[in-house]
This record gives C-alpha cells, structure tokens and sequence, in this order.
C-alpha cells in the first residue's frame, strides 16, 4: 500500500482496522458495511455463477459504520458523501477474497433527532442493500445542531454486529466539531469499549489539522486502533468526466433489465434501483459511471431480485409461489422459469463485463487527467477512506491485486495517527 498522507497514520497498536467513513454534514450520520464471503451454491438447478468455488477463503466478514455529522454545517460533508459513495464500494470490491458488503447508516449531531437519544439517529440498521443505503444518503438534511461523538458511537455500538473474530468490524466517524461535548457518554470510555469488542473507530475531523480541537479527533482513532484524518468537506470533490461515461451509464439502465423482483419487496427494490439511478446522474455524468461500475460487482447485491437470490442459494425457483413472480414468469412451467433465469445470468454476465472493460478503461483516463491536470485527491475524503479501509483489510488478510485505491478524488487535507 502507499502510505497514508504524512499527517494519516495507523496507530502503532492497530492489528486489524476497517475504515469507517464518519462523514459530517449538519449531523452525523453512521454508515455500517459488512463484508461477508458468500459460499457457492445451486438453487433450483441454477448454478450460483460469479461466487468463489469450495476452494476459495470463506466467511470473511468486513462490517463498517459510518457516522456523519448532519449539523448544520455539514451539506460539504453530505455532498462529498452522496459522489463518492460508488467509489468507495468499488475499491473494496477490489478485495480478495471478494466480500459482500452489507452497510448500516446513522446521523448524529442533527437537532431533528430525538434529545432522548443524544441527537443521534439511526437511518438504516445492517443492510445488503446499497440502494437502500444511497436513499437514505440522499434524503439527509442539516439542521442544528448538539454534535455528540460518544453518543454516535454508542448507537453504533449496539448495532448487530457479527460475533465471529475473523470479523473486520470498524466504525467511521466524521464530524467538525469538538468530540468532547458529551459529558453523559464520554467518547473514550466508548472507543475503549468498542475496541474490547473488535471493533476499531477511523475518525475524520473536518477541518485543519491544526485547530485546538483536532487531537480529540485523533484520540478517538488512537483509543480504537483506527485511522485519523483531517480534511476540508468544503473544498468539494475532484470530478474529471471522461469519454465512457455515457456508455457507462446506459448501460447501468440496460443491467436493470435483468432483474427480476420478488413480491413486493420486489417491485419497491426495483423501483428503488432506478431512484438511485436517477440520484447519481443527477450529479454528474462522473457519479452515474462510479455506480455503473458498482453493478458490476458483487458487492452490489440485491436480495429482492430472483437472479441474485438463486446465486446466492437464498431461493429455489421451483419452490418459488406463482403470486411472488412477476405477471411475465406467472405462466411459465418451473423449466421454463429456469431457462429464463438463466438467459438473464448470460445477458447480465456480458452488459457487466462490457461495464468492467469501460470502468478500467476510464479509471486509467481519469489518473492520466489527473496527473496531466496536476489534480491531487491524497487528502481527499473518499481518498482517505479507502486507503483507510485497505490498510485495515490486509491487515485482515485480505488482498488487493493493485497497490493504490482507484483514483476518485475529493479534495482536503489529510493525516493520519
């Protein structure tokens, strides 16, 4: 890995650390990622394709919370947030073992929430599905606020996380304001505990390095065996469009044909799907082509398609009710079903990999634009997140075939401790 910038260091006592993203936009929000290996199996005669073989390393877990700030000075941190969120995803599905990712969302900091509960929100518990996670990132407000970091932590604490010690299990919390100011639940008493339990606290402060009350930030990593970083949420991200972005996001539209939606939880997933679609090119034809990409991964997983639920060995199509399938697969025999689930296996199999060849071509792009550009995003949010997460994730045995996150930038000043 190349080393965090000169300011972003790994505690000395670190052994396994998973980077969590605290982000803080007017509140701070917690966002939990679980990373699990899935095992390989058939359902309904439909080969799991894409999943590791027997041989392959199994049940490794990465779950990580991000918490952001949502006061009312955090939109530059929501912003940062909402870009690069695709970004983030497909660097750890760069891992090897590949992981699914299952993330968890919650807000501190935002004078909308309950006093009761420290101002302190959760948004969405433990979930596969990043759509899910997206919605809710897009429909954060600021607004306050009394920004707790012990309070945040606590909540996160109590979060489901998995038992096992092969587990990596990290929180990140990003918030611009002192981490100090709750007296009930003072954030050291809560970084030692988490750390008792496995769980390790990356925090970003959002602001210099230099302000009087950037070392509490940096304990809050110390005390957890996480990473620190500073940076500027305003600054805004670096965004270079490139010339496949436009293919990128057709065929991000053209992959939605090969779901099938289950029930109604179906029908909300899909249309769910294209809501996020939607979400990210609203930003930028560079947003839109990050989560391209991501549906070429098999983090993104969607538990309420048929085609992921059989790779997954979560469904057999035989055993599937004819009330749970969409009107088109309604008059079809169960061989006929298979067929047709297999034929969506062919055509998603070919749209993600013509997305991968795209997604690696516009990566390579972007880093000569960079360089070209002289465009530098080593302190950048997304930039310090992944670098985070990867020096955790090999520390945890993981793997990653290349020696440098990929190159979407947002622009701050980093450190580390």
């Amino acid at each position: 890995l190349t080393p965090l910038s000169k300011e972003f260091e790994m505690n000395s006592n670190a052994i396994l650390s998973l980077s969590r993203t605290a982000l803080r936009a007017g509140g701070v929000v917690c966002i939990v990622s679980i990373l699990a290996q899935p095992t390989p199996a058939t359902a309904g005669g439909l080969l799991c394709r894409g999943l590791p073989g027997p041989e392959a390393e199994q049940g490794r877990v990465v779950e990580l919370a991000i918490c952001l700030d949502t006061s009312g000075s955090m939109s530059g941190l929501i912003q940062a947030a909402q870009q690069k969120l695709w970004a983030i995803v497909n660097d750890l599905a760069l891992a090897d073992p590949t992981p699914k990712l299952r993330v968890a969302l919650l807000t501190f900091g935002n004078d909308g929430h309950n006093p009761e509960d420290g101002w302190v929100a959760v948004q969405t518990p433990f979930t596969d599905d990043l759509d899910m996670v997206s919605q809710k990132l897009f429909a954060l407000t600021t607004n306050g606020g009394t920004e707790y970091v012990g309070r945040v932590l606590q909540s996160a604490g109590q979060l489901d996380w998995t038992p096992s010690d092969s587990a990596l299990k990290l929180i990140l919390v990003a918030g611009n304001e002192s981490a100090d100011q709750d007296r009930d639940v003072p954030y050291g008493d809560m970084c030692r505990k988490l750390i008792g339990n496995g769980i390790m606290v990356n925090a970003i402060y959002c602001g210099p390095a230099a302000d009087s009350i950037a070392p509490a930030w940096r304990q809050v990593a110390q005390l957890a065996d996480g990473h620190f970083a500073s940076i500027d949420q305003d600054n805004g991200t670096v965004v270079v469009e490139t010339p496949f972005d436009g293919e990128l996001a057709e065929l991000s539209v053209a992959v939605n044909e090969t779901y099938v939606p289950m029930g109604a939880r179906g029908q909300t997933g899909l249309a769910n799907q294209q809501a996020q679609d939607a979400n990210a090119a609203s930003l930028n034809s560079a947003a839109a082509a990050t989560r391209a990409a991501t549906k070429a991964q098999s983090v993104y997983f969607c538990g309420w398609d048929l085609v992921d639920a059989c790779r997954a060995g979560d469904v057999k199509i035989e055993e599937l009710s004819a009330d749970d399938l969409p009107e088109a697969l309604r008059g079809m025999t169960v061989d006929e079903r298979k067929a047709h689930v297999e034929e969506l296996v062919r055509k998603r199999d070919e749209i993600q990999g013509r997305i991968k060849t795209l997604s690696d071509q516009r990566n390579a792009f972007i880093a000569e634009q960079m360089k070209d550009q002289g465009l530098d995003d080593s302190n950048a949010f997304d930039r310090v997140i992944r670098q985070a997460v990867r020096a955790q994730a090999v520390a945890k045995g993981f793997r990653f075939e290349d020696t440098t996150p990929q190159p979407e930038a947002a622009g701050g000043e980093s450190e580390g401790s």
